[in-house]
């Protein structure tokens, strides 16, 4: 017997110990990945309820892409507090009301009558329901797990953006047809509060306790460096990584929400429409996983800069498919496009985990998000005004391709970002 050991043979622990916390890893990394496609499949859904609505009322597109941004602009703002709340409540309570928020705003939205009313419910709150169990949460909880492979593990939670967009687009379309676009809402809303009772019952204490191995104190990378949110804010590095969330968003959603509409108005049918885009949540995957991959093996500039070369490749076979409608230059887009949707945010995650690391980290995250959801707002609130104004979409892509080269900028010049 080992005497440190009463009643265990020798090695036993060896055995035992490692496997565990693997396993329970792994659990979290499901239980994250899970809620990303519900909520992110969830928001980017308005872009098939995007024309109903509006043949509905008869609102113009800037009136009914305002409830997509209003969505953005809630969840960003609303990501520092979030990170608040996770530091001091832990995830049971963020995910939970996170799920209550998203079925109380689909309900709601099924009986909307007015604009305001749809600003309100799929605006205001399901952008913070999508917020509370959505990427701020995730990272910190992963952090506390993965450690050094944070990159990979959110790589794999940021392709839940195309599992959303892959199920829940086509299915909103069918929806649509069989019960009408209230009728659809009204299943969102069930499914969510539905989802909220195995969520309760979770082992939240386990999951929320973190990896021992990360705890021990030669875990030199997760050493507390005494980061406040008012320290961060003076630091170029901050605002260098809000500005590349606020261009990139402003470039990618200024497109996003009218992908639908658009292939539609060039003449591919309106199911074919949906199920195309929401192909993207296929080779999104690859994007997310092959952007990770590339960072262990070129680093992380050049495969950030080579994620923004394939979004401007597609944002240029978006443009073409208006003369050339077929489905070879589609896929071109899809896979160039949407592959690289949300590709980049994995080794921002890291990055600014990696620079702000301690008790403060998802306070400061959240706050370096606000940059995402002000981008995502403000980009797909002027998409639908460009369109409106000019009646061409020209423009509204002229006006994607420049923020997009924006958001390189820091990559290129900040020496945090280009080291």
């Amino acid at each position: 017997m080992d005497e440190k050991t009463p009643g265990k043979m020798p090695g036993e622990d060896v055995v035992a110990k490692p496997l565990k916390p693997a396993r329970v890893a792994l659990n979290v990394l499901a239980l994250c990945f899970s809620l990303s496609v519900l909520g992110r499949g969830l928001g980017e859904s308005f872009t098939v309820f995007l024309k109903p609505i509006s043949e509905s009322f008869g609102w113009d597109r800037a009136q009914v892409v305002s409830v997509y941004s209003l969505s953005a602009l809630a969840g960003g703002l609303a990501s520092p507090l979030i990170g608040r709340l996770f530091d001091y409540s832990g995830p049971r309570s963020v995910y939970s009301l996170g799920l209550l928020l998203l079925g109380g705003a689909f309900l709601f939205a099924g009986h909307a009558q007015q604009l305001w009313q749809f600003q309100l419910s799929l605006g205001v709150c399901v952008g913070v329901g999508i917020a509370f169990i959505g990427n701020v949460p995730n990272s910190i909880l992963l952090g506390r797990w993965f450690g050094p492979r944070l990159p990979t593990a959110m790589a794999v939670v940021y392709s839940a953006t195309g599992a959303g967009v892959l199920i829940l687009l086509p299915a909103s379309q069918v929806l649509i047809d069989h019960l009408g676009w209230r009728g659809a809402y009204q299943v969102f809303g069930g499914a969510a509060l539905f989802l909220l009772v195995p969520l309760l019952i979770l082992p939240w204490r386990l999951f929320s306790g973190g990896s021992p191995h990360l705890a021990r104190p030669d875990a030199a990378d997760f050493v507390d460096q005494g980061w406040t949110l008012l320290r961060a804010l003076r630091h170029h590095a901050f605002w260098a990584l809000f500005s590349t969330f606020f261009f990139t968003a402003i470039g990618m959603y200024a497109i996003a929400p009218q992908v639908v509409a658009y292939l539609i108005d060039v003449g591919f049918p309106p199911l074919q429409a949906a199920t195309a885009w929401g192909f993207s949540g296929v080779v999104l995957l690859f994007g997310m996983l092959g952007i990770s991959w590339l960072d262990g093996i070129i680093g992380r500039r050049p495969s950030v800069l080579f994620s923004y070369a394939l979004s401007i490749v597609g944002i240029f076979l978006l443009w073409l498919l208006q003369w050339h409608p077929n489905i070879w230059i589609l896929t071109g887009f899809v896979v160039c496009f949407g592959s690289m949707i949300g590709s980049r945010g994995p080794l921002l995650t890291a990055t600014a985990m990696k620079i702000f690391r301690g008790e403060r980290v998802a306070t400061i995250y959240g706050a370096i998000s606000i940059g995402s959801g002000l981008g995502s707002a403000f980009g797909s609130w002027s998409g639908g005004l460009i369109h409106d104004w000019t009646h061409s979409y020209n423009p509204l892509i002229a006006f994607a391709l420049v923020s997009v080269l924006c958001g390189m900028i820091p990559f290129l010049v900040v020496p945090a970002l280009r080291r």
